[in-house]
């Protein structure tokens, strides 16, 4: 289901996380638990994996991790104070010790000119360090194809993260 590339990637963050005594847990809306089924995918997964909250709506959103709706309203579900904010509220409503965030438009539709169709946010966050953030704009390349590309940039950040 994930290209190999992926898999290493995600095998060699749950080897490092548990080498650090460190658990993970994921948010992820445009992705819809595709992160975490990834990580999920590797044997072994179940001692650094803490948790995965799949957050598709506002209100999981603001239920599950503690987003305010008013940010939302404000600045949008697609948007880098809302991808911090995911993956601080996933840190915080877990046991885990560094979590991954993913929201974005993977389309067909949904876009605007200025949220357009392939357009990520991806945050990182760790006890007691700053938050990682990136912005992405993959296009309107498929919604499978920025599905994938954004679970292997939530990997990668998360990896970078761990190693700060």
């Amino acid at each position: 289901m994930f290209p190999t590339k992926t898999l290493k990637l995600a095998e060699m963050l749950l080897a490092d996380c548990k080498a650090a005594g460190l658990r993970i847990a994921t948010a992820e809306s445009c992705t819809g638990g595709l992160v975490a089924a990834c990580l999920c995918s590797i044997p072994g997964a179940s001692s650094v994996f803490d948790r995965g909250f799949v957050t598709y709506s506002n209100d999981a959103k603001r239920d599950l991790l503690g987003v305010p709706g008013d940010l939302m309203a404000d600045v949008g579900s697609v948007s880098e104070p809302v991808s911090r904010m995911m993956a601080e509220g996933a840190v915080e409503n877990s046991n885990a010790h560094l979590a991954v965030a993913v929201t974005g438009i993977a389309g067909p539709g949904g876009g605007t000119r200025m949220k357009p169709v392939g357009l990520v946010h991806v945050a990182a966050a760790r006890e007691r360090k700053p938050i990682l953030h990136e912005m992405y704009h993959f296009g309107d390349i498929g919604r499978e194809e920025i599905r994938m590309e954004a679970v292997y940039a939530a990997l990668e950040i998360l990896h970078r993260h761990l190693l700060r």
